[in-house]
């Protein structure tokens, strides 16, 4: 099992160390900005959807690495699913990194989403690892204001 933690830790360090999908959508229909304000992580996320479809998403912001790697691996899951794919997918996420991994069925069909398992386990961290899906479900809701994790 501790190879298995290993590998899930080495996941989080890479994509908080090379965060695929930062920086900004010029013209993007879809914004928000989220804030942690217990520890300070600062997230925006910027999508276009064409035909229904995440054709283009990315986040920008500052954190920590469980929250920098939470959006990382949140951007590479989206681009491509339909707006209810998207919103299911945040639902299931949510409910894995809140609920006890163990009794999770979601845990093997979101793939390397499930990194964030044992994040459960850390009230504080949940919402580290869920503020990028709570600001990318305000974008795609159209919701004005800052999204919090409070």
């Amino acid at each position: 099992m501790s190879d298995f933690n290993d590998l899930y830790q080495e996941l989080i360090l890479d994509h908080n160390r090379q965060p695929r999908n930062r920086g900004s959508i010029d013209g993007a229909a879809l914004v928000a900005e989220g804030f942690n304000p217990l520890c300070g992580d600062r997230v925006e996320v910027f999508v276009t959807v064409v035909d229904g479809v995440i054709d283009q998403i990315k986040f920008d912001g500052t954190g920590c690495a469980i929250s920098t790697a939470s959006a990382s691996l949140m951007t590479e899951s989206l681009k491509g699913k339909t707006l209810a794919e998207a919103k299911a997918l945040f639902r299931r996420f949510r409910d894995m990194v809140v609920d006890d991994a163990e009794d999770s069925e979601d845990g093997a069909e979101l793939g390397k989403l499930a990194v964030f398992s044992g994040v459960c386990r850390y009230p504080a961290r949940v919402k580290c690892a869920t503020l990028a899906w709570h600001t990318v479900s305000a974008a795609l809701d159209r919701a004005d204001g800052l999204v919090t994790t409070e």
